[in-house]
């Protein structure tokens, strides 16, 4: 995913983004409010992680403009407000889940995954695709019970056609699924990154469609 955080507090954000980046995520970090609406109106993410307490302002205001504005991306709100009526704020604005600092990180990491198989309409993390079984939870993937070994960017570009089966994806899309705006890009990573997919899960994992982008495949 390629997920925007909105945190001022420097040692949590850099934890926050360390461990994102971990888990094979894309991460644009910023510290504060005018700064993460410029980044939501430029690029599309699939996830913000929202501090409510900025030097610039509250951020349940930031995510009332994007749910009047009909931005449905899931927002999970990370604050050290724990009273109840925070919570119901937060969540009755259009929050997605909302966890109090301080946090377990690896609990964090479990809450993205659970919001993301939510909105991506497949709440079971497991699926089949051919003789391909494959763990969202765990990022796994096994064919006749042997494991097949993914790098934390390959499973995060298999996982985005495994979010959107039969759509058409650009190589613009994909690259912003995989990294920040503070990365360059080689012009053709993303086709060496499906090929080194194609020769560990089949030629038929993703299909091309030339000039337009490339898509999940139906016969690994």
């Amino acid at each position: 995913m390629r997920i925007l955080l909105i945190e001022d507090d420097t040692i949590l954000g850099a934890a926050v983004r360390d461990q994102i980046n971990a888990d094979g995520h894309c991460v644009d970090w910023v510290k504060r409010l005018d700064i993460a609406a410029d980044y939501a109106n430029n690029a599309a993410y699939d996830l913000v992680l929202l501090d409510l307490m900025l030097p610039d302002g509250r951020g349940i205001g930031f995510l009332r403009n994007l749910r009047a504005k009909g931005d449905v991306t899931p927002v999970i709100i990370l604050s050290a407000l724990d009273q109840v009526s925070d919570r119901i704020e937060g969540l009755d604005a259009g929050a997605d889940d909302y966890m109090i600092k301080p946090f377990d990180l690896s609990e964090l990491s479990s809450r993205l995954k659970a919001v993301a198989r939510r909105y991506a309409g497949n709440p079971n993390p497991l699926i089949e695709i051919g003789d391909l079984q494959i763990d969202l939870a765990s990022r796994s993937i096994r064919r006749n019970g042997k494991n097949i070994g993914l790098t934390a960017r390959e499973w995060v570009l298999y996982e985005a056609f495994l979010q959107r089966p039969g759509q058409l994806m650009s190589k613009a899309q994909l690259e912003e699924r995989l990294y920040s705006f503070s990365t360059d890009v080689d012009s053709n990573t993303i086709e060496v990154h499906v090929s080194r997919l194609r020769k560990k899960l089949g030629h038929g994992a993703i299909d091309t469609v030339r000039g337009v982008g490339y898509r999940l495949g139906t016969t690994p």
